[in-house]
């Protein structure tokens, strides 16, 4: 177990796991829908360039090797937490004027049936 640690074969193995990971979300989202798919991807690349960061480290490569990936991961969850607050913010506007967000200005009609 230490050799796979030293080696950083461990960050190998979790990599392919997150690989079919993100397969199998995707799968889920295209046959059954679901938004987000961005968002998705940019919290999944972010774990992955943080793992990838823990790779370098574990196999002593260089520091800024180390600090590359942990820029990649920062910048990937940047995007990521973009796309919620717009996600999130456009949500709230819709609530807040009645609207449903998804038929530009015209407000929700409630109709009744008895």
């Amino acid at each position: 177990m230490a050799d796979l640690f030293a080696s950083g074969r461990i960050v190998d193995a979790i990599l392919v796991l997150v690989l079919i990971e993100t397969l199998a979300l995707l799968g889920w989202r295209a046959r059954f829908g679901g938004a987000g798919t961005a968002a998705l991807l940019c919290t999944l690349a972010s774990g992955a360039a943080l793992m990838l960061s823990l790779r370098a480290a574990l196999t002593g490569a260089d520091w800024s090797v180390v600090a590359l990936w942990l820029t990649v991961s920062l910048v990937a969850h940047l995007g990521d937490l973009v796309l919620r607050f717009r996600r999130s913010g456009a949500a709230s506007r819709g609530a807040v004027t009645g609207r449903s967000g998804t038929t530009g200005d015209r407000p929700r009609s409630v109709r009744v049936v008895q």
